[in-house]
């Protein structure tokens, strides 16, 4: 009777342990949000930005890597072309309550 872990487990499970590096734990972080506000009665979404080089290495490579899990939460990633355009991509999901035709509540960013 042992216990079944998979490599999934760090982005599929909403209890319990995980394993997971510092990197994928990042990674999470925004499905761990979603879920929190699914909880709350919130229909949010999840967009994040950044630019290849960044000081946090290999974050957006994590990030295309669990593309089918931020996905499914409808969390968006875009790779910035530099740190003010990323900034600016971000700011700007935080205007959706200006547009009729939003299909979320509100958008948390990255």
């Amino acid at each position: 009777m042992g216990i079944n872990i998979t490599l999934n487990d760090k982005y599929e499970l909403k209890e319990g342990r995980a394993y997971m590096t510092a990197i994928q734990a990042l990674v999470r972080i925004p499905l761990v949000q979603r879920w929190r506000d699914q909880e709350e009665g919130l229909n949010t979404g999840g967009f994040i930005s950044g630019y290849r080089g960044s000081p946090l290495g290999h974050y957006d490579a994590e990030l295309r890597k669990a593309a089918k899990y931020l996905k499914a939460e409808n969390i968006h990633f875009e790779e910035g072309i530099n740190e003010e355009l990323g900034a600016t991509a971000v700011w700007g999901t935080q205007q959706v309550n200006m547009y009729q035709g939003a299909n979320v509540d509100g958008v948390f960013g990255i």
